[in-house]
């Protein structure tokens, strides 16, 4: 897939995953989202890099900041903005995702973003798009959150700035979690070598499949990190992980006052939403003074609007 991510001059055509993205590339993207952060209460600055450009969301799943964060980086870049209603759709009477690419290349869509439950959809649509079409991934099935990942990274590295030094703990459902994929995939690239992946264990992935330590005890994941990294929990999964109720997933794997003082003090407390508060963080953690979660949200527009600004320089 990462094959078909650049173009001939060795720049992003496409973003579909993190694998093979080199850690120059990386760290371009995160300079360029620090130059569009913008404080909220702050005026959002308008800017004109994709004036004249369309940007067409298409999300198969809900998704309430990803959408909304991709929505607003395209406008703040002075693109036309399309959200098409998937269920009003023709793909709901059997039209292919391939014709849908065609269908909307042909009223001038520029760039495509993509969030869906199946694995493989946005690297089938880039495979077949028009040479000047971009195709974003916005979330594929359990594999691969490439813009997540990125500001993740990007809220990491305004709070720790040096990545070889970091140790990071992620804890929850690490097997179904494109989210620790992807954030796990930038963390290596830009040199962080301990990174402890927590969790009940039929909610671990196989040895090999992602890079870390697996553990099954999340005090003893969280001791010594500069970064905890909460994921939700399914409640359906929680019956497969044979946790009995929320109240027995939070004290095993919840993140509460009493385990954050495990880490590092100074560390911080990452989660990407929507939040399970009381099934894997407390609200005193969640709300508290080591949380950047709301920065999370901050973040993403500026690092959405850097990947989409740097398609078109």
């Amino acid at each position: 897939m990462s094959d078909i991510q650049f173009d001939a001059r060795g720049h992003l055509k496409h973003l579909l995953t993190l694998e093979g993205v080199g850690r120059q590339t990386l760290l371009n993207l995160l300079d360029r989202a620090d130059s569009f952060r913008v404080i909220p209460g702050e005026a959002p600055r308008r800017h004109t890099w994709l004036a004249g450009r369309t940007v067409a969301n298409l999300f198969f799943e809900p998704s309430t900041r990803t959408r909304a964060s991709f929505e607003l980086a395209a406008r703040r870049l002075g693109a036309d903005v399309l959200n098409l209603d998937i269920a009003a759709s023709s793909t709901v009477k059997g039209e292919s995702l391939q014709d849908t690419l065609y269908t909307l290349e042909a009223m001038n869509v520029d760039v495509f973003v993509v969030r869906h439950k199946d694995e493989g959809v946005q690297a089938l649509m880039a495979s077949h798009a028009a040479p000047h079409v971009h195709v974003l991934n916005a979330g594929e099935a359990h594999v691969s959150h490439p813009t997540q990942g990125l500001l993740d990274a990007f809220t990491i590295r305004r709070h720790k700035k040096d990545f070889t030094q970091l140790s990071v703990a992620i804890v929850g459902d690490i097997k179904h979690s494109r989210v620790a994929r992807s954030a796990v995939r930038a963390l290596v690239t830009l040199g962080t070598r301990d990174i402890r992946l927590a969790g009940p264990k039929s909610l671990l992935p196989k040895k090999g499949d992602l890079h870390g330590e697996f553990c099954t005890d999340a005090d003893e994941a969280v001791a010594g990190a500069d970064v905890v990294m909460m994921l939700r929990i399914q409640k359906e999964r929680m019956q497969k992980a044979a946790v009995p109720s929320a109240a027995a997933y939070f004290k095993r794997y919840g993140l509460d006052m009493r385990r954050l003082k495990r880490a590092k003090p100074g560390a911080i407390v990452l989660h990407p939403g929507p939040m399970n508060r009381g099934i894997e963080i407390a609200p005193e953690v969640a709300d508290g003074p080591q949380s950047v979660i709301r920065e999370q949200v901050t973040n993403g527009v500026a690092v959405r609007m850097a990947v989409l600004q740097s398609f078109y320089t």
